[in-house]
């Protein structure tokens, strides 16, 4: 049996099959709550599997809402919190009403709202929805608005290349705008956008509806402004596949707005990738790891003052769910399961400059849309599943080395954990299974032309980090293993220190991490049923005037079963992700966006940094008929997230530590309160700089896909495969 975690690997070995677990949702027409539903006679075999080791709470009310659904009568479920929320109110009932009038689902992920341009040239912050977006002021200077690719992503290795030129109007901001459609049957897929060799924006794709899906995302890439300047080959990969059985393709379009507007971040004068450079033939240029070595020479500037390098690195095939992968010596723990995915839950970035170690990254836990359960992320997506955020690791520190005039190594490794057979140790593997997806670049600021930067160091303090692990097997009466228990947990730090001669003389420069790791996890029921609590926590000061704080806090419990011909998988999945930034990294922190809105120019002045929190909660379920190639699914997810420009104890040009500043004042900016319930927005309340925004889904029913529930859709109403 599949495992149940693993609901949408990618096997690239095998492009033409493109085998994933489980396949993608059919897509009748929605039921609204309380209607009666055409399901079959028999009991979901996943409740008698249910014995959860740990958040019983959780459960219960899962394995309650799914005997409720499929008990006496087939009702669609009315949750106590739907019908408060919601279906007391006339409002509600008319939308209700009004189903059907509008076909196309809006997908969307929930981000702060990003500056850019109306088509009548006036600055606006928004999210891309059509309603919901704050006007600020006509820009000062004329403002440019292309369009850089309209392309139907249809199969593999074909990626879109079309050459880049620059507007002809000035501008210090670029906005990009990702507007994607798609209809059918189709699992997600990975998507990158890159200037030859460097890439400049990861993404992924929703799953669509056969009735058809849209999302819109918008990102500030002004960071790239030395390339958006200049001309350039983009090549946007997305492989896919149409075929008689994967019937959408993606249809994108990205276009740009190039405007002038204030307090822009400072770019980088020179962008330097790490990466497999295949620009020139067209073709996307991250590595794939461990398959392959991420590393190129680099020869540098020699009159640099300041060094960013930034890493993108992706989990996919037996890596999409690395946090909840088990310790290396119990992958054989049910031989009647199948072998485990190893290396333990734990997973490090490493960035090596002339085989020495110069940073790290402890990833954040990306779930893609038909990840777990595929229920979970319609039509709200995962967290930056639209935009797969890159770390920043500062290696200023080493420019008295780096600008030497002579080529260094840069390399990216990815590794997890060797443990020691469970006696409480563990080491780092160096390597991980299949597969990473890696790519770097280092941003460059220059100092004056003819100057030579100088120093001496670094000096490092890069102690091995710690690691601590257990695990515990229980068998069954019958002398099977039932159930494996392993814990994992981690803590590193690093500092590298230097002194550099800059033309404006002596300086320190310096960049320190802490960052702490736990993951608690169980498989029982002979491996089909799974629970991981995990957090992962750190800080990165550095004396550039930078400094960052995050926590990913992450629970997920997946379910599988698998009775005759029919599979079913049951998820509750609660997550979360706290980002503080203090003054200005690479990637603009979304400050920027509210620097024209006049009703907080007092308060914006005094912003040292940014504060983003979001959590996401829901539940979900899925079914699957291998005989008749049928599947269905549904699921609520609610989230929330708060962004607020923060003041701080500390001056950033005063960071330089170790410890992160204390944060003495915060000012919302934005918040949002979005919920769904089976592929219907039934609640999405923002507010923007004070001011109240409406987001209009349509209809609960209309444009929001209830995936899965037969009786009401084509091909004799079982929502039948193509």
């Amino acid at each position: 049996m599949p495992r149940p975690i693993r609901s949408d690997v990618r096997l690239k070995t095998n492009h033409a099959e493109d085998k994933k677990t489980p396949p993608p949702v059919d897509s009748p027409t929605p039921l609204a709550c309380g209607d009666p539903v055409d399901l079959p006679h028999t009991t979901p075999p996943i409740i008698g599997s249910i014995r959860p080791q740990r958040h019983g709470v959780w459960s219960a009310i899962l394995a309650i809402s799914i005997l409720l659904f499929f008990s006496t009568g087939s009702i669609i479920p009315c949750s106590a919190h739907v019908l408060d929320s919601a279906a007391s109110s006339l409002h509600f009932v008319q939308h209700f009403a009004r189903a059907g009038t509008q076909a196309v689902l809006e997908v969307f992920q929930v981000y702060p709202p990003v500056l850019t341009v109306t088509p009548e040239g006036v600055l606006e912050i928004t999210d891309g929805s059509s309603n919901a977006s704050v006007k600020v002021i006509p820009s000062r200077k004329p403002t440019c608005q292309e369009t850089l690719v309209v392309h139907s992503f249809r199969s593999y290795n074909a990626p879109y290349a079309v050459p880049y030129n620059p507007p002809t109007c000035s501008f210090n901001r670029v906005t990009w705008n990702l507007t994607v459609t798609a209809a059918g049957r189709q699992y997600d897929r990975l998507g990158s956008v890159s200037f030859g060799d460097i890439e400049l924006f990861r993404t992924s794709t929703a799953e669509p509806t056969q009735n058809g899906i849209v999302w819109t995302y918008l990102k500030d890439v002004t960071n790239f402004l030395p390339l958006l300047k200049t001309e350039q080959t983009l090549i946007f990969d997305l492989n896919n596949i149409v075929d008689e059985t994967y019937t959408a393709p993606f249809n994108v379009t990205l276009s740009a707005s190039f405007f002038t507007a204030d307090d822009s971040i400072v770019p980088a004068d020179l962008i330097v990738p790490v990466s497999k450079r295949q620009g020139d033939a067209g073709q996307p240029s991250y590595f794939t790891v461990p398959q392959e070595t991420a590393t190129n020479d680099l020869t540098i500037p020699r009159n640099v003052k300041k060094a960013i390098f930034t890493v993108a690195a992706t989990g996919q095939a037996q890596e999409e769910f690395w946090w909840s992968n088990v310790l290396q010596s119990e992958i054989d723990t049910f031989p009647s399961y199948g072998t485990l995915y190893g290396y333990s839950p734990f997973r490090e970035v490493q960035l090596y400059i002339d085989g020495m170690l110069a940073g790290v990254a402890w990833p954040f836990p990306i779930i893609f849309t038909g990840g777990i359960v595929p229920g979970l992320w319609r039509p709200i997506v995962g967290i930056d599943a639209f935009d797969l955020k890159e770390d920043e690791i500062d290696i200023t520190p080493w420019l008295p080395r780096l600008c030497d005039g002579q080529a260094h190594t840069f390399t990216i490794k990815v590794s997890g954990l060797n443990d020691n057979g469970g006696n409480g140790t563990a080491t780092l593997s160096e390597t991980t299974t299949d597969d990473w997806w890696v790519a770097g670049k280092v941003f460059i600021w220059l100092d004056k032309a003819g100057h030579v930067t100088t120093g001496d160091g670094p000096t490092s303090v890069t102690p091995d980090p710690t690691f601590e692990v257990s695990s515990q097997i229980f068998k069954s009466s019958n002398g099977t293993n039932e159930t494996l228990l392993y814990q994992t947990h981690a803590q590193r730090t690093i500092s590298y220190r230097s002194t550099i001669n800059l033309s404006q003389g002596k300086q320190t420069a310096s960049w320190v991490q802490d960052l702490t790791f736990s993951n608690v996890a169980n498989y029982t029921d002979e491996g089909n049923l799974q629970t991981n609590t995990q957090h992962t926590d750190g800080h990165d000061v550095s004396s550039s005037g930078y400094a960052k704080r995050y926590s990913y806090p992450l629970y997920a419990y997946s379910t599988s079963a698998m009775v005759a011909d029919n599979v079913t998988y049951t998820a509750v999945v609660n997550r979360g992700k706290d980002v503080q930034t203090l003054g200005q990294p690479v990637f603009p922190t979304g400050l920027e966006s509210f620097s024209n809105v006049e009703a907080i120019h007092p308060a914006y002045q005094s912003f040292q940094g940014a504060s983003l929190s979001t959590t996401q909660n829901g539940s979900a379920y899925y079914t699957s008929n291998q005989t008749a190639k049928t599947s269905y699914t549904y699921g609520s997810t609610t989230q929330d997230m708060t962004f607020s420009g923060v003041k701080a104890q500390a001056n950033p040009s005063h960071f330089g530590g170790g410890s992160f500043p204390r944060i003495t004042q915060s000012e919302e900016l934005f918040h949002r309160h979005a919920v769904a319930v089976n592929g219907t927005i039934i609640e999405d309340d923002e507010t923007l700089v004070d001011t109240d925004v409406t987001h209009f889904h349509g209809f609960p029913g209309s444009g929001s896909v209830l995936s899965g529930f037969p009786g009401r859709g084509a091909f004799g109403g079982r929502g039948r495969f193509a």
